[in-house]
């Protein structure tokens, strides 16, 4: 005989609220209808007992130790905490003039992946392939174009330590070929900004609710002792040829870095960048030689239009004692050099949902502009100003796909003139 004392308060309560409000249960009546609810309970408990047995199995293969690391880590974590990501570059470039110097390169083969610790803690990190093979005997290099933690701080600031990206110009933290109009990088920034331009330290981000973005750093910075006077290499890319990419990177000397961007209204960007630190490094016969670099830049979207204009000018203090030293070789160490463009693009939507853009870009740009004084005939004579009309189009048919075709006219060396195919993707 089943007892009231074994059900559950809330099946009594359900049971007298059953029993007709005419007249009270009997408790005969009352003990029939306890016994079925029990009954009923039995049942919900014996089929989700059978549920757990189903799960059980599955659970027990998840416990089970993986052949990798990689699977290990599929298995037990959730997919989302994982991101893939990438970009890269297929092109094409013939000099007019010369048929023979037509080439054809996988530029960019990149892979990134992205990893979430937690709601405000993420790994951040970028694999680069350039020229499709890399060795000893081949152009191509392999390199660690970013890795860095990131940590979220409040509900717009944000700090970073690692390898990562400098926040200067337009380009720089925008690399991807689908952000950018031609084949090839623009000349400012790849002669004058060293794009891909990544150092390693300690980043602070915030974000402004009226459209104001700010960065401030620590990083490693320049190595002038990696000058090569034998080479004019150091002419074509000044930074780029002092650039340590944190590879073994001398330390003795950090830079800093700060930078605003604006985008309140919309359709506008307006920003400016400084990075400034010694490029000395404590190597002997290098001191105080203080690398600047600054910057200013405006973006703009009216309608279908994209215009955009930067100006950009670099620095090395103390170079005449080096320079000294290296009289008689074909690279002295400028001390200034800059850079400016204004480009306009007009974009238009095609019947097939493709994006036509016809583009224009006029660059002018001086490696070498000016010299510190060494004393009569020996001081070298500064660079003549390069010019550079750019006219092209690019063709975007599908989101994050784009063909590209232009033509380079050189002012100051017409040898130089081209053309470029090129295809671009992001993921």
């Amino acid at each position: 005989m089943l007892t009231l004392t074994k059900i559950p308060a809330s099946a009594v309560l359900l049971a007298i609220m059953l029993v007709p409000a005419a007249r009270a249960a009997t408790p005969e009546e009352l003990e029939a209808k306890l016994n079925a609810l029990s009954a009923q309970v039995s049942q919900l408990q014996s089929e989700l007992a059978e549920l757990k047995a189903q799960k059980a199995p599955a659970a027990t293969a998840a416990a089970v130790p993986a052949s990798s690391a990689a699977v290990t880590a599929q298995a037990t974590e959730p997919e989302s905490k994982v991101e893939w990501f990438g970009y890269g570059e297929l092109n094409y470039s013939r000099l007019t003039g010369d048929s023979s110097s037509a080439t054809a390169d996988v530029g960019r083969f990149v892979l990134g992946a992205g990893y979430r610790f937690d709601d405000k803690t993420r790994f951040v990190s970028e694999l680069e392939i350039e020229h499709a093979v890399s060795s000893a005997d081949d152009p191509g290099e392999v390199e660690v174009e970013q890795a860095y933690i990131e940590r979220r701080l409040g509900e717009r600031t944000f700090a970073k330590i690692g390898l990562f990206l400098i926040p200067v110009g337009m380009l720089n933290e925008n690399h991807e070929p689908t952000r950018y109009y031609g084949v090839f990088r623009n000349s400012i920034d790849t002669a004058i900004i060293p794009t891909t331009w990544r150092e390693g330290g300690v980043g602070v981000q915030g974000n402004t609710e009226g459209g104001l973005r700010w960065d401030v750093g620590v990083t490693t910075g320049f190595n002038l002792s990696k000058w090569d006077a034998t080479s004019t290499e150091g002419l074509e890319e000044p930074l780029g040829s002092i650039h340590q990419e944190l590879a073994l990177a001398a330390a003795g000397d950090l830079s800093g870095f700060v930078a605003l961007n604006y985008t309140g209204v919309p359709g506008l960007r307006l920003g400016a960048s400084v990075f400034s630190g010694d490029s000395a490094q404590g190597q002997p016969g290098f001191d105080n030689n203080r690398v600047t670099l600054w910057e200013a830049h405006a973006r703009w979207n009216p309608g279908n239009w994209d215009l955009s204009a930067l100006y950009s000018h670099g620095h090395i203090a103390n170079t005449a004692p080096i320079n000294l030293t290296l009289v008689g070789n074909p690279a002295l160490i400028p001390e200034g050099f800059f850079g400016w463009y204004v480009e306009g693009a007009y974009r238009l939507t095609l019947a097939n949902e493709w994006t036509l853009a016809p583009f224009a870009r006029y660059e002018l740009f001086n490696t070498a502009s000016s010299y510190a004084s060494l004393g009569a005939g020996l001081t070298p004579d500064p660079l003549d100003d390069e010019k550079v009309l750019t006219a092209g189009i690019n063709l975007d048919i599908a989101r994050g796909v784009v063909l590209k075709l232009d033509y380079l006219h050189f002012d100051r060396d017409d040898d130089n003139d081209r053309f470029d195919l090129g295809v671009g993707y992001q993921f």
